[in-house]
């Protein structure tokens, strides 16, 4: 089997490793592996990189980094047959956490690298004409992950220390929401569509969410006040998130976001620009990823 590692250097856990590019070396010639390692340059480079990888016949292409490495990764394996591994090295890792893949690097590495590992495909999203596996959002979650991403540590504490300072100047969005087969206004702090059950670090908006069936989970919560919030946020890790009276959950195959004003939307931890309507479509299992013998 021949495969690529694709290396984040900048991501999450990776910047705090200079070393693991050798040590990713050393696990190929010790284990006698058909692979190669490519690095990461600039933003958009893993895309190339994996659509190249895939073009000279690696049957399988191993994402090293964080969500948004994933995410590019996938970009470049879509209408391929080649299939992505991933080696969670990132702040948040929510696809690799709703699939149950191995935290530790020594056993997510056999995973990534064992010919007889399940592939399962997934499905994919589209938000606006980009690509996302685990989630998009607008509104106050978007606010959060520009302000994260230019924050200057990685990680959940940083996340947490940007989300209160975002929350005293968060937006309410007035819009419209159409599942196609019907339509609804609504008020809401944010709006968030998942093909996974998480945003990562195991916060569940969308708690039975899967991944390959075809549907996404629309979670919109209404505006709150700061108490109901701090006790909403306690739902993503205790659970039941999705029952709480704030929240709106919806579960189709396309939907249109219609605000009234235009604004940032994010997928996988990246942020866009984007206009007033956002649409956002599944893809039913369009890309093959490695699992462990157990997923959800």
């Amino acid at each position: 089997m021949k495969l690529r590692f694709i290396l984040n250097p900048r991501s999450g856990a990776n910047l705090r490793t200079p070393h693991l590019a050798a040590d990713l070396a050393a696990y190929v010639r010790a284990h006698s592996l058909d692979a190669d390692i490519a690095l990461t340059t600039a933003r958009h480079h893993a895309i190339e990189l994996a659509r190249t990888a895939a073009a000279q016949g690696c049957e399988r292409i191993v994402a090293v980094g964080g969500d948004g490495t994933v995410n590019e990764v996938a970009q470049g394996l879509l209408g391929t047959s080649a299939a992505l591994a991933i080696i969670a090295r990132g702040s948040g890792n929510g696809l690799a956490r709703h699939l149950g893949l191995p935290r530790a690097l020594p056993a997510a590495l056999a995973l990534a690298t064992d010919a007889a590992a399940p592939i399962l495909p997934i499905d994919t999203g589209l938000a606006d004409g980009h690509l996302f596996l685990t989630a998009m959002g607008v509104g106050f979650d978007a606010d959060i992950v520009h302000e994260f991403n230019e924050h200057p540590r990685r990680g959940l504490t940083a996340y947490v220390t940007t989300t209160l300072a975002t929350w005293r100047r968060r937006p309410t969005l007035h819009c419209s929401i159409s599942t196609g087969a019907a339509t609804f206004a609504l008020d809401a702090l944010l709006i968030g569509v998942l093909n996974a059950d998480q945003y990562g670090n195991n916060a569940r908006l969308a708690p039975g969410a899967r991944v390959d069936d075809g549907l996404l989970n629309l979670v919109a919560v209404r505006p709150v006040g700061s108490v109901a919030a701090v006790l909403l946020a306690s739902r993503l890790f205790l659970g039941g998130f999705d029952r709480s009276a704030h929240v709106v959950h919806l579960r189709a195959p396309r939907f249109i976001i219609e605000r009234d004003a235009p604004g940032l939307l994010h997928t996988d931890g990246e942020t866009h620009p984007a206009g007033p309507r956002v649409e956002v479509a599944v893809t039913p299992r369009s890309l093959r990823v490695v699992v462990p013998v157990r997923t959800a």
